[in-house]
């Protein structure tokens, strides 16, 4: 168990420092195999190589077509329109909210979080503008609306991790309802109020949008911060912003793919690849005429899906060979023996993993790799739905994987031009404290029978 437990030391610290994890993976793996008494040349180029592979292999069509859509939405500006039509439908006096719910909408309808960050960040720039709201809640409310419930908890998403649990624990898309609302709502309600409660907090200590003088939201001039924006610059985006927004296409033309996606995959029970394949077949007759932009879209999509998988397939990689060691075995048993229900036991697993990796994908397929079959067992057993199970996986996944050394969470600052201490206290509120809290409240119920 201690080479287990420092090779995830060294993953998290490296991670942290932020070296790529398809190196750090492979390199933490290989101090698990020495330790647990694995040799070494076998332990990358079979057992790590082995568990790489085999994900990638079950999970690239969805990476890549999941990829592909949501650059189509981009580039054919569907997922803006949409988003400025939620933004409208809100008001600018509710900026926080307006960009949650367009975050949320998106994601829901299948757009990959990454694509969102990019996608929502120049509308909630103008947003905030027009509300003279400090710009660093804005990381807060892109997080809540894309890393939190529309990812994890709402039934149906079509958001990975909740198909990767659908698929090991022979399960659907929509499991578990009311344990996902249940979520869903202490997550959005939670998180919003928190941001809420910011905003008053930073008013009444004089914050307000950045003034000219290049000013952090602190009011502490900082030049040289990394990817630090001026009010010149921000005034030039909000123009190009107005002019943007009268040319994009109908809002409707971008909900219905979202919709067809959702709908294909719940109602219709297609496989995923086909859903999102439906989404992309909607998209290219809705703007036909934009056709030149379709192959380089697809090309960038493609190239993105690729490192997107191979990260979260290097973490899978360091998982295989950490079930390989003995050590495993007294941890898988330390795990399941922990008392009380076997809930219990997973949603520490999971999240603990999910924190270790920094991929709430990653972190659960290790967890569901090793011990699904034996979640399966003990739910036939004990009587406890399967369905209980995924929606706990799932849940469980977004509570400790955005940590500071989270791939999305230093995306998202990166693109919004800000610093971990700018704004990273509430990320972490909104994507790890409150979830876990609404985990601790689906394991009661999901314990007490209720799914």
């Amino acid at each position: 168990m201690l080479s287990i437990l420092l090779g995830l030391a060294v993953l998290v610290f490296l991670a942290y420092k932020g070296y790529n994890i398809i190196w750090v993976a492979p390199a933490a793996a290989m101090i698990v195999a020495l330790l647990g008494g694995l040799e070494l040349f076998p332990a990358y180029t079979e057992l790590y190589m082995d568990g790489l592979v085999g994900f990638a292999k079950s999970w690239f069509p969805v990476f890549l077509f999941g990829a592909v859509f949501g650059k189509l939405m981009e580039v054919t500006g569907l997922a803006s329109s949409v988003a400025r039509f939620l933004s409208g439908l809100i008001g600018s006096r509710r900026a926080i909210l307006a960009v949650v719910i367009a975050c949320a909408v998106l994601t829901y309808g299948g757009v990959s979080l990454f694509v969102v960050v990019f996608a929502i960040y120049p509308l909630a720039l103008e947003l905030y503008r027009e509300a003279d709201i400090p710009r660093r809640l804005i990381p807060g409310a892109i997080a809540l609306g894309s890393f939190t419930f529309t990812m994890t908890a709402l039934p149906g998403s079509p958001q990975l991790n909740n198909l990767i649990a659908a698929r090991y624990l022979g399960t659907t898309a929509m499991a578990a309802p009311l344990l996902g609302l249940a979520a869903a709502l202490i997550m959005f309600g939670g998180g919003y109020a928190w941001l809420a409660r910011r905003e008053k907090i930073l008013r009444a200590a004089g914050e307000r949008y950045e003034s000219a003088d290049n000013e952090t939201a602190q009011g502490a001039a900082e030049p040289g911060a990394a990817g630090q924006r001026t009010a010149k610059q921000d005034t030039e985006g909000h123009e190009a912003g107005r002019k943007e927004a009268a040319v994009l296409p109908h809002w409707l033309f971008g909900v219905i793919p979202l919709a067809a996606v959702v709908a294909t995959l719940n109602i219709l029970q297609w496989p995923a690849i086909a859903a999102i394949g439906a989404g992309i077949a909607l998209i290219a007759v809705f703007n036909i005429r934009r056709w030149k932009t379709f192959i380089p879209a697809i090309n960038e999509g493609a190239a993105g899906s690729v490192m997107a998988i191979m990260n979260t397939a290097a973490a899978v990689g360091f998982g295989s060979v950490v079930k390989a060691v003995p050590g495993f075995a007294s941890l898988t048993s330390t795990l399941l023996g922990m008392g009380g229900s076997p809930l219990v036991s997973e949603a520490v697993a999971i999240t603990t993993l999910a924190g270790a990796t920094g991929s709430s994908s990653g972190g659960m397929t290790i967890a569901l790799e090793a011990l699904a079959s034996k979640y399966l067992e003990i739910a036939q057993a004990m009587h406890i739905s399967p369905e209980a199970f995924h929606r706990v996986a799932t849940v469980a996944s977004g509570g400790l994987d955005s940590l500071p050394h989270c791939g999305a969470v230093i995306t998202l600052l990166a693109v919004c031009g800000l610093t971990h201490k700018d704004s990273y206290a509430d990320i972490g509120i909104v994507t790890c404290v409150i979830p876990v809290l609404a985990v601790v409240v689906i394991v009661v119920m999901g314990s007490m029978g209720i799914v």
